[in-house]
């Protein structure tokens, strides 16, 4: 796949702010500060496309993006332990929620780890209510270049084991470094493919 645009529509703090649901939508989510803004500039090649911060949620409302007006990237709230008042955290978390499991058009969820990290709490329960709301997503582990391949293994392996003891397979699985451009095609022909398969709600 080759993005010649891509391009900023809006931020959205309820469904009715959304863009129409007519065009196939892949979301990104993960723990606060995992690199989500990084890795949708570099999957989009163009920089500072999504706002990146050092200061974990900075993203909290769900931006939409348009790719060559043809499919949105959705970049939703981190979750984790940003540094935001209780009241901000749970209105943040509703608003995932509901746009998880209502938007008719999103037809994958990145979700991404932080692949210098054990598994963490957060991110396997996340993954777990995906799969009990039957949610279509794939992981990514980010920053793969901040740490050599024998650690970036044993830290995958890590969640396969966490995760096969309560899933029967897993889930397509990304490893990427926005600085290196690690995985940016192998994400792209997966969005490719996925939206060849995409048929418009209603």
């Amino acid at each position: 796949m080759i993005i010649r645009t891509a391009s900023f529509i809006k931020s959205s703090l309820s469904p009715g702010d959304y863009p129409s649901p007519a065009k196939p939508e892949f979301a990104f989510i993960g723990r606060s500060n995992v690199g989500k803004s990084s890795l949708i500039n570099m999957l989009t090649g163009v920089p500072g496309l999504a706002k990146t911060s050092g200061q974990p949620g900075k993203t909290r409302t769900i931006n939409h993006f348009s790719i060559d007006d043809k499919w949105y990237i959705a970049d939703l709230p981190g979750y984790g332990y940003a540094k935001v008042p209780v009241r901000m955290r749970v209105e943040w978390t509703a608003l995932v929620r509901k746009y998880i499991l209502e938007r008719p058009n999103l037809v994958s969820l990145f979700v991404l780890i932080d692949s210098r990290h054990k598994p963490q709490a957060s991110d396997l329960e996340f993954m777990e209510f995906l799969g009990v709301s039957q949610v279509p997503f794939a992981r990514v582990f980010t920053k793969s270049d901040k740490l050599n391949e024998t650690a970036l293994q044993r830290n995958i392996a890590a969640y396969d084991d966490a995760m096969l003891g309560m899933w029967e397979s897993l889930p397509e699985t990304f490893i990427t470094s926005a600085t290196k451009r690690r995985g940016r095609n192998d994400i792209l022909s997966y969005i490719e493919d996925s939206i060849n398969k995409f048929s418009p709600a209603g």
